[in-house]
């Protein structure tokens, strides 16, 4: 867009904003329209992008110091009202001298010869093309002509801004957190959070691990000068679970067992995440700590499987009937002379 547009744009009313607006109310009022208008948050509407459009171009000028001042001034001067009659020394007249702007060749039309000029002015007093060429970039001295031409348009040749476009840039990123369930982090979700007021839906892949981050394009800072938004990164907690943990792929588990299982062996249901189970056989003589793996069981990602691994746990009645402690003494006696930590002792003075 060039300067010769901002006659007919309303950036301020674009924006929803008054002409006082500071920066910081320009930046929230733009966010809101943004987000409300982005592409993606309505596909295939034509209408809803040529606004997104809209409000990217006001932002753009509104949020550049130079810019707004131009664009203030300009719109002050297309709104009529600035008259200017002329000095002693016999120079013609000049009279709205905005009012042309609309006219062929741009200032003035039919016979009018406007030129601008220092001399013959009271009290030598500058000349318009010193305050013009400060709202549009021109030089000049005494007999400089606005744009080179006195008929020609106040933009240069072509009646276009002698300015180069803004180059577009990605808006920062948004950082956000999240706390899921353990199911959820095995599963996968999609889950709505707010951010800044507005919901949005964050899709969770099966297998997330905790301290992991998810990021959303285009729900981030909004771009400048017509650039794209930035993303959403949200940083994702896993809650604990009361019966398995995570360690890599793998789900682990403490299987109890009772003191005559673990000696004899046994045939044991495992209970799985998925409200399953799943038959494992103790073997005889194992000990606490000893682990039983089933495979595929475990965690599921795109690029691998787990395996669950349920790990023993010797479990010992808290009271002890009288019988059960016979058959103890009777098995401490078959034990004989069996010392279990004779090799801890050795390897400790290692």
């Amino acid at each position: 867009m060039s300067e010769q547009d901002w006659f007919s744009k309303d950036f301020y009313k674009v924006l929803g904003v008054d002409k006082t607006a500071d920066k910081k109310a320009i930046t929230k009022a733009y966010r809101k329209l943004a987000r409300k208008w982005h592409p993606d948050q309505n596909p295939g509407d034509k209408a809803a992008e040529a606004k997104f459009k809209e409000i990217g171009e006001a932002y753009a000028v509104l949020s550049n110091d130079e810019d707004r001042k131009r664009y203030d001034a300009i719109r002050a001067m297309a709104g009529g009202g600035a008259r200017f009659s002329a000095g002693s020394g016999g120079a013609g007249g000049f009279e709205d001298l905005f009012g042309a702007f609309g006219g062929a060749g741009g200032f003035g039309g039919g016979s009018h010869n406007v030129r601008f000029q220092t001399s013959g002015m009271p009290g030598g007093g500058a000349g318009f093309e010193d305050i013009l060429s400060g709202l549009f970039g021109g030089g000049g001295g005494a007999s400089t002509r606005f744009g080179g031409d006195p008929y020609g348009s106040p933009f240069g040749a072509g009646g276009h801004a002698q300015q180069a476009a803004p180059t577009p840039e990605k808006g920062g990123t948004v950082r956000a957190k999240l706390s899921i369930s353990f199911r959820q982090a095995l599963n996968g979700a999609t889950l709505t959070i707010k951010v800044g007021g507005s919901p949005i839906k964050v899709r969770i892949p099966a297998g997330i691990k905790d301290g992991q981050k998810v990021r959303v394009k285009g729900h981030g800072k909004p771009g400048m000068h017509g650039g794209s938004a930035g993303d959403l990164e949200v940083a994702v907690t896993v809650k604990s679970h009361p019966v398995y943990s995570r360690e890599g792929n793998d789900l682990v588990m403490t299987l109890p067992v009772t003191v005559s299982e673990a000696i004899l062996g046994a045939t044991i249901d495992v209970p799985m995440i998925d409200g399953n189970t799943a038959t494992v056989k103790v073997p005889a003589g194992s000990s606490s700590g000893a682990e039983i793996r089933v495979r595929g069981e475990g965690v599921k990602t795109s690029k691998a499987t787990g395996d669950l691994i349920a790990r023993l746990s010797i479990q010992v009645p808290e009271k002890p009937s009288r019988e059960l402690k016979k058959l103890v003494k009777d098995m401490a006696k078959a034990e004989g002379d069996l010392d279990v930590r004779a090799s801890l002792a050795k390897a400790a003075e290692e």
